[in-house]
């Protein structure tokens, strides 16, 4: 059961992330700016090679100082976009200020580094260059540096925003998904207490005797009810006996006329279900199978494991659709819509539970199981409950 929020909303984990996120910045960051640095000294050092004026070392100072240059005016502008939540703005917004932003940093670039050479190294200007048109070339290069730069930046905060929402997406969606169990299984449980106790209701006057045995049976009922609220799953062996427990306190009320088969593969004893799951068909089986024919009939419950996934199937004489008249006019259809849509909720679309006319007076509900959903319990093995093709029937006393 899902209490809380994913780890990642953790407040401390959240700082955690953000430290990483800021470790990684510092990192691409430097990376980055020395690439540049290293490009800029290859490129001086190719072009000054054939020709008479060698490169100085103030020469390979003042590329130093630009690529410098260039990491500070790109770390402040990301404190910049940091303090005004650039790094939230839609496109629209964000295109045409970073677009500002690239000529301005650009034009801070040129201005320092061109102050720096010719005012503090004391360098000239080549001759028959216009020093404007030498700023201006500058700029230009530098508005390219700088746009791929905020580029790389704003796509990636982009598609850190995407999986951001994403998790929270998925946060919520888990979070809705526990409200619904929770508020399935706060109806499974009054529901099936409502029935149990009109069998014992029945038992009171009729043979006292066997109604202290029918309530030591419920109390065991009840007492797996409230156990299993606190889970997802528990073993099909352990819903099976809980399940014999109810037909005993059914067979009071229906004597001779209600008669149980077992097929169960032992290997579906561990697997797991969700809690009253088998309980619901079984409950189902009764109420329109059993109690609405004369002369009663069989229930049978048959357990397999095919191609990995467990498949029960629950039998019950009646006809499909005179059942679901009678389910509509009285409205009880809670149990088998909770049992279908916690199937869905646990396990997906790959969990399924049908109810179809098998044979003429015939009606199955079958619930398939999927394989890679199976939670087995590490309880140890324990074989109470069936054995394939037994025919048992509930345990009630003379």
């Amino acid at each position: 059961m899902i209490d809380s929020a994913p780890p990642f909303t953790d407040p401390v984990v959240a700082a955690k992330r953000e430290r990483a996120k800021g470790r990684l910045y510092v990192m691409c960051q430097t990376i980055g700016w020395l690439g540049f640095l290293a490009m800029q000294l290859i490129f001086v050092h190719i072009v000054q090679s054939g020709k008479e004026r060698a490169v100085s070392v103030s020469d390979d100072a003042q590329i130093v100082m630009i690529a410098l240059l260039g990491w500070l005016i790109s770390h402040y502008a990301r404190v910049y976009f940091e303090r005004w939540g650039w790094k939230e703005m839609g496109w629209l917004k964000l295109l045409p200020r970073a677009l500002i932003m690239t000529f301005l940093m650009s034009l801070v670039w040129s201005i320092v580094g061109y102050g720096w050479s010719y005012g503090v190294l004391q360098e000239t200007f080549p001759d028959k260059i216009n020093p404007f048109l030498l700023m201006c070339i500058s700029v230009i290069n530098g508005t390219f540096v700088f746009g791929a730069w905020m580029s790389f930046y704003f796509v990636y905060h982009v598609f850190d925003r995407f999986n951001r929402s994403e998790i929270e997406r998925l946060r919520l969606a888990t979070v809705v998904k526990d409200a619904e169990l929770r508020a399935l299984k706060s109806q499974v449980n009054p529901h099936f207490m409502f029935n149990s106790l009109n069998s014992v209701r029945a038992l009171i006057d009729e043979d006292p005797s066997r109604a202290r045995e029918a309530v030591t049976q419920l109390a065991n009922m009840l007492r797996y009810s409230l156990q299993a609220g606190s889970k997802q799953t528990v073993s099909f062996e352990d819903e099976l006996t809980v399940v014999n427990d109810y037909l005993a306190l059914e067979q009071v009320r229906h004597e001779e006329r209600l008669r149980l088969r077992l097929d169960v593969d032992p290997d579906t004893l561990r697997r797991s279900i969700p809690p009253m799951l088998l309980q619901t068909l079984v409950e189902n089986a009764v109420k329109y199978g059993i109690a609405t024919q004369p002369a009663g009939g069989e229930i049978a419950i048959v357990a397999r494991i095919r191609d990995g996934d467990l498949r029960i199937a629950v039998c019950n004489p009646g006809n499909l659709r005179s059942a679901t008249a009678q389910e509509s006019s009285r409205s009880t259809g809670v149990g088998l819509r909770n049992a279908s849509d916690r199937l869905q909720l646990l396990f997906g679309d790959s969990a399924t539970l049908t109810v179809s006319q098998s044979g003429p007076g015939e009606v199955t509900a079958e619930v398939v199981v999927p394989q890679d959903a199976d939670r087995e319990l590490a309880a140890p093995d324990r074989r109470r409950a069936a054995r394939p093709s037994a025919s048992v029937t509930p345990k009630v006393s003379a």
